[in-house]
């Protein structure tokens, strides 16, 4: 028993002495740092690395954040992947975030030593995003910011109640725009949990404006477009523009879903802010983590009266965000083209090239290859993006994803493929480090 190598594993107290510990004690934090230590001194009681490598072993574990979350590389070809964190933020984004994590004046007024608006910043570069915008509001995500609109516009409340009998008020919407969002969140759900009555028209396929004109009333608050932006449905199919409904008497909102402030080239088919609110739209929906390459928030944009009484209602406290999420996005509308604009429109020679550039340094068995990326994050379906990238064998996949530097590729026609559209440039020779520990 003397000669048990278990005994020689050192305590606690003596590992987490050794200098090199010294950073990660003071940005990880004491009990961080200990779990890390607990878990190779049990390696070494199991044999898997010798006493005397418990050190080092400590040393080269240690995670670089006291958080959970680590960074990957995006080479799904997906440029808004929802499993990722969407948008990825821009430098600008990100510096605006280093001052936030402070203390700062996020709801004070510095000239006057009063109370300020709470984001002014924000709103007002969202205010100038969207010239067409009477007023802007923001809320922590896109649903939240629908959940608002129509607990204002159509929940009714017991003054109303009182009144007229009837407390909740109907949301009229196309059967076909009732989608299901993600994670198994659907949109019926969503808005009958504010006490609002759905009144579904038309069918599945097709909608007329006769149908949101025979279904208008005095019980309705509002008529509500959603985008179904994660699906297409094609063939005998007809739907209702937000320019016809707008003189049928009551508000009319329009969900977007991904943040497309303004047209754009590429995606002609997906809606935009500024589109929806020259054809008339009461209110405009979005998210800010999609394509407008910012941090996750729900847009409200639209008539200057509706979103100021948007923004007093009771609920907008519970929904409002934070000073991180209103310095991201500022610096988002404010600074240079953020990140999944950049990618959006990189021309595909450039990306052939690098994938060429990549293949010559890693070699054999890598290839280049021309690929098909995607919007993604529930924005442009059936846009297919021309892409390039890099195949290797399909087994490589989760190598890659286990990798010291995790890189998240997708496998089709059994390949493992890396697709550059979805991967900045600057992100190239960590793709090639991991590659090459891949194959060794």
């Amino acid at each position: 028993m003397n000669d048990d190598p278990r005994r020689r594993v050192p305590r606690t107290d003596a590992v987490l002495a050794d200098a090199r510990l010294e950073p990660a004690l003071a940005t990880l934090g004491r009990a961080r740092v200990k779990e890390v230590v607990v878990a190779a001194q049990g390696r070494a009681r199991a044999g898997e690395i010798t006493p005397e490598a418990v050190a080092d072993e400590v040393f080269a574990t240690l995670p670089l954040t006291a958080a959970s979350l680590r960074s990957v590389v995006n080479a799904t070809g997906v440029l808004l992947h929802t499993n990722l964190g969407r948008a990825p933020l821009s430098p600008a984004a990100r510096d605006a975030l280093g001052v936030a994590a402070g203390t700062t004046d996020v709801e004070l007024d510095l000239v006057s030593g009063g109370r300020g608006r709470r984001g002014a910043g924000a709103l007002a570069a969202l205010a100038a995003a969207v010239p067409d915008a009477g007023g802007v509001h923001v809320t922590n995500n896109g649903a939240a910011a629908l959940i608002l609109a129509a607990t204002a516009l159509a929940a009714g409340d017991d003054a109303e109640r009182s009144s007229t009998g009837r407390g909740r008020r109907e949301i009229v919407i196309a059967r076909g725009e009732m989608v299901e969002i993600g994670d198994g969140f659907r949109l019926p759900d969503l808005l009958e949990s504010t006490g609002a009555r759905l009144r579904e028209v038309g069918t599945t396929n097709r909608v007329h404006r006769a149908d949101y004109a025979d279904a208008v009333g005095p019980d309705t608050g509002m008529i509500l477009k959603v985008h179904p932006s994660n699906f297409v449905v094609t063939g005998f199919t007809s739907s209702v523009p937000v320019s016809e409904l707008t003189d049928l008497g009551v508000p009319v909102v329009s969900d977007i879903g991904s943040g497309l402030l303004a047209p754009h080239p590429l995606l002609p088919d997906e809606p935009d802010a500024a589109t929806e609110l020259r054809a008339g739209a009461s209110l405009v929906t979005a998210s800010g983590d999609k394509l407008l390459g910012g941090p996750q928030a729900g847009l409200l944009l639209g008539d200057a009266d509706l979103v100021h009484r948007l923004r007093r209602h009771p609920l907008a406290r519970a929904l409002r965000v934070d000073k991180l999420t209103l310095a991201a996005l500022e610096a988002t509308l404010r600074g240079p083209v953020p990140p999944v604009r950049a990618l959006l429109e990189t021309p595909v020679g450039s990306l052939r090239s690098r994938s060429s550039d990549i293949v010559s340094v890693v070699g054999p068995p890598a290839e280049a290859v021309d690929c098909v990326a995607q919007v993604g994050g529930g924005g442009a379906p059936g846009v297919e993006l021309p892409s390039a990238g890099v195949a290797l064998p399909s087994s490589l996949a989760a190598t890659l994803r286990l990798g010291a530097d995790p890189v998240v590729a997708r496998v089709e026609q059994g390949r493992c493929v890396l697709d550059l559209r979805s991967v900045p440039p600057e992100d190239d020779a960590r793709l090639v480090a991991a590659v090459r520990a891949a194959l060794a």
